[in-house]
């Protein structure tokens, strides 16, 4: 059965798991600002350490895909490819809404009842969303969002759903009228749902081509020309 290494550096919270054949061997994280470029190299040697596996006994290495972090994002992908490119291993690229709405759906009874919705942090009132199934299939793709009291209303008015990820703190209260408006807290992104949809992923042999492989960053990476006149 596959061993499959994840890495989730999307937002600030860096977390890597290990899993082989739907159980999870091992997992840590880390909740520092900025610390991605610094502390994930060390995360993934103690893991393996941890569980007393070699880099060599991997099967294949997943990441998540974004949208997220710009640097996170950069740092993951940067990693996994080394590691691929060192070691010939598969690349596995899971999206980040897709698994926080996989965790969502493991926190809660009778998830079918629900859609799923994953809001990610955008800055001031925009969100990085989809919409999904309990059982994870995809009803709205990711997309920025910039949020409203109308967001979602045709959406709520056919019946309950769940609202959690960084942005749904700022959305909470636009809602706070609409019954079908539920929220679910403390969910961040995390390694163990990449690598649990990558063992799915991997069995589909849903690789990548690690030479040309770049992150989900859904928007565009705008970098502005310093005012000279500041020089």
């Amino acid at each position: 059965m596959p061993l499959i290494l994840a890495l989730e550096t999307s937002s600030h919270v860096c977390s890597v798991a290990l899993t082989q054949d739907g159980a999870l061997l091992a997992a840590a994280e880390l909740r520092l600002e900025k610390s991605h470029s610094s502390h994930l190299t060390v995360l993934i040697e103690q893991l393996l350490s941890n569980a007393g596996v070699t880099l060599e006994q991997v099967s294949a290495v997943a990441v998540s895909d974004g949208p997220g972090s710009y640097t996170g994002l950069r740092i993951g992908a940067a990693a996994a490819k080394g590691l691929c490119y060192a070691l010939g291993l598969p690349l596995l690229a899971i999206g980040t809404l897709p698994a926080l709405a996989h965790q969502a759906a493991q926190q809660v009874p009778r998830a079918e009842r629900y859609r799923f919705c994953p809001l990610l942090d955008a800055r001031r009132m925009e969100v990085y969303a989809a919409l999904y199934t309990g059982a994870g299939e995809e009803l709205q793709a990711p997309a920025p969002v910039i949020l409203d009291a109308n967001s979602w209303a045709d959406e709520l008015d056919l019946g309950p759903m769940l609202f959690f990820g960084s942005g749904a703190a700022k959305f909470q209260p636009l809602v706070a009228d609409k019954v079908n408006a539920e929220f679910l807290t403390n969910v961040h992104p995390s390694a163990i749902a990449v690598a649990q949809l990558a063992e799915v992923a991997y069995a589909r042999q849903e690789f990548k081509d690690v030479a040309y492989y770049e992150p989900f960053y859904l928007k565009e990476v705008y970098i502005t020309t310093p005012n000279k006149a500041l020089l």
